[in-house]
């Protein structure tokens, strides 16, 4: 069974879609991701917070309000917290190499 994995930015434009993208084929992990905020391309709820095993935030701020909309949700899942600014766009290499190592810390990849 695969682990499920989900990834919290604040509008699921840049960083957690490439985090998601970075799991998309490998066989030990299920990904997706959304964002915290009103605008998120894919926002974030409960059933997404449920459904995963492990939740890795880009900031603190949204481990913060994972943590506040969705306790019961959470329960004691592992949340993480990767502490990757808003710098990056989609895909970009800077951002896949610092998520590729930051993973590799969390996830056994």
């Amino acid at each position: 069974m695969r682990t499920k994995v989900l990834f919290v930015c604040s509008r699921n434009q840049w960083r957690s879609p490439t985090a998601e993208a970075l799991l998309k084929d490998h066989a030990a992990y299920e990904a997706r991701s959304a964002g915290t905020e009103a605008g998120a391309r894919i926002k974030l709820t409960a059933g997404q917070v449920g459904w995963a095993d492990i939740i890795i935030c880009m900031e603190k701020k949204h481990a913060d309000r994972v943590a506040e909309r969705f306790a019961e949700e959470l329960g004691d899942k592992p949340l993480h917290v990767l502490r990757i600014p808003d710098d990056y766009g989609y895909m970009d290499p800077a951002l896949v190499d610092l998520l590729q190592g930051e993973l590799g810390a969390i996830l056994e990849l």
